[in-house]
């Protein structure tokens, strides 16, 4: 349910009530999800006791902001959901709906609903009588009728390349005729699961049939000859229940739900990965979960004063350790940096300025060389983007490819962000910190097609740095033009870049300007 928080959305919540839903975070950790061992418990009684987890109860479980659900658990609530017994409604609660939730519960999920644009004036509480839903829930299981064939036949037409949807949707036909009382499937219930269930997961708009020809000129002197128009098939009708249910802005989602989810952007629920780890830390009050480990030490030293008084309680010496002295050890993490630079090496750059150009890639890699960050180099021109040296600390090779950087041709701007944000994806996969610097003049006229053309390349890149910007990459755009660069401007207000220029910009402002955006 894609709603963000109202009264509209309370109500809805509301009349779910009665399935007694279990609420779920995603700040959950493992042991409060599938259960842990219970350490005070096992050391007071001398043998394992362990605590059920959330999952294991049946029943119906309901997950606040879903679209910030992280990955770890959004497997472990497929894992639940296909063993069975469990439903789950996810309550998707993004302000703009460009953050999609996790592939893994998308896929397994039947139905959306989408409050968006609903007043609260203008409906009504929802209706869900208990005794309809129980006759229809006795009633389900003698429905009889298998569509699955044509719905995953209209499902293929609409893009969909999931089989769980064709299945889902044949559920949902089930449930439709039982709750109208009905014990055969009918056109009408696969036309409502085709809506319910096919529209909200379409890849593409299904294309209008094209208009049947004129038919040909008739002699008066012929007879007159029948003519039998060929009914649609009940694909077509299932597709059509399903386009007429499509929303509007389809395109502009499914191009959102393509970009990487922000990972690392600082905001809430943001997860810092680290690939290195550092100094012990004071450990802290808590229970062992997923990567925590008891510091045996602290929590002994945390025990000890209360044993007397623990012994008397209990009448025997035995080590007593309750859930309160429990100890976490914790260490300071260390995230490597890696700077990727995307250089321009485009005709519109020309000799000198690219000269100037390479001047500020060295001083940005002195700079770099001083922290041990790691350093790629991405160049683009002409109609793709070369990533000529991937992640390295070799200040030495760095310096040798950038000497050797050719240059002319085109300026595929878009090409080169979708490659450095593809480096910074695999970049934080292994645990670093990526941080994007873009050295261009802005003069972008290759599309991501390749094809010659201002207006649509300028497009193609905004988009590119919209996705740049929700992936909460940090940026420097430096812009190495002679005059400043409109187009520039606008590119860097999208990534939320800071922008520098090279006329003005000498090697200490270059260095404290990058230091203060990155950090």
């Amino acid at each position: 349910m894609r709603a963000r928080a109202g009264p509209l959305r309370d109500a809805v919540v509301a009349a779910l009530a009665p399935l007694n839903p279990i609420r779920l975070h995603r700040a959950m950790d493992a042991g409060a999800l599938d259960g842990a061992t219970d350490l005070a418990a096992t050391l007071a009684s001398g043998h394992l006791v362990r605590q059920p987890g959330l999952l294991a109860q049946p029943g119906v479980f309901l997950l606040t902001m879903a679209e910030d659900c992280p990955p770890a658990l959004a497997g472990r609530l497929a894992q639940r959901l296909d063993a069975g017994g469990a439903a789950l409604i996810a309550l998707d609660e993004g302000a703009e709906g460009d953050t999609p939730l996790p592939r893994a519960l998308t896929d397994r999920l039947g139905l959306m609903i989408d409050l968006e644009g609903l007043v609260w004036s203008e409906t009504g509480a929802p209706d869900l009588p208990a005794d309809t839903i129980a006759r229809a829930q006795a009633r389900l299981a003698a429905v009889q009728g298998d569509a699955a064939e044509v719905l995953t036949r209209a499902a293929a037409g609409l893009g969909i390349d999931s089989l769980r949807a064709p299945l889902l949707a044949l559920a949902c036909a089930r449930a439709q005729a039982a709750l109208r009382g009905a014990l055969v499937l009918d056109e009408g219930d696969l036309e409502t699961a085709a809506a319910l269930v096919l529209a909200h997961r379409a890849t593409r708009m299904p294309e209008e049939d094209a208009p049947p020809p004129p038919p040909p000129e008739q002699d008066p002197s012929d007879p007159p000859q029948s003519q039998s128009e060929t009914p649609d098939t009940l694909e077509d009708r299932l597709i059509e229940a399903a386009r007429t249910a499509l929303p509007l802005d389809l395109l502009e989602r499914l191009a959102a739900q393509r970009s990487p989810r922000a990972q690392g952007a600082g905001g809430t629920g943001s997860q810092k990965a680290s690939n290195r780890r550092g100094r012990p830390l004071p450990s802290r009050p808590g229970r062992p979960g997923t990567g925590a480990r008891v510091d045996l030490v602290a929590t002994l030293r945390n025990a000890a004063p209360w044993q007397p008084l623990r012994r008397q309680w209990r009448g025997d010496r035995a080590l007593v350790v309750l859930p309160s002295d429990l100890r976490i050890r914790r260490f300071k993490a260390h995230s490597d940096r890696v700077l990727i630079f995307a250089v321009d090496a485009s005709g519109s750059q020309a000799m000198a300025r690219m000269a100037e150009a390479k001047g500020a890639v060295e001083l940005l890699l002195a700079r770099a060389y001083s922290r041990r960050d790691h350093v790629a180099l991405i160049a683009f021109r002409g109609t793709q983007a070369d990533e000529m040296l991937a992640p390295t600390r070799s200040i030495v090779q760095t310096k040798k490819r950038l000497a050797g950087l050719p240059g002319g041709g085109g300026t595929p701007l878009a090409t080169g962000l979708g490659a450095a944000l593809e480096c910074a994806e695999r970049a934080r996969a292994h645990g670093l910190s990526p941080s994007l610097i873009l050295l261009t003049d802005g003069k972008a006229n290759i599309g991501l097609t390749g094809e010659p053309g201002r207006p649509q390349a300028l497009a193609d890149a905004l988009a590119l740095a919209a996705r740049i910007a929700r992936a909460g990459l940090p940026t420097v755009a430096i812009d190495t033009g002679v005059l400043p660069s409109a187009p520039l401007a606008q590119l860097s207000a999208t990534m939320g870049a800071t922008l520098l220029a090279l006329p003005r910009a000498d090697a200490r402002r270059i260095g404290a300007a990058v230091g203060a955006a990155l950090g």
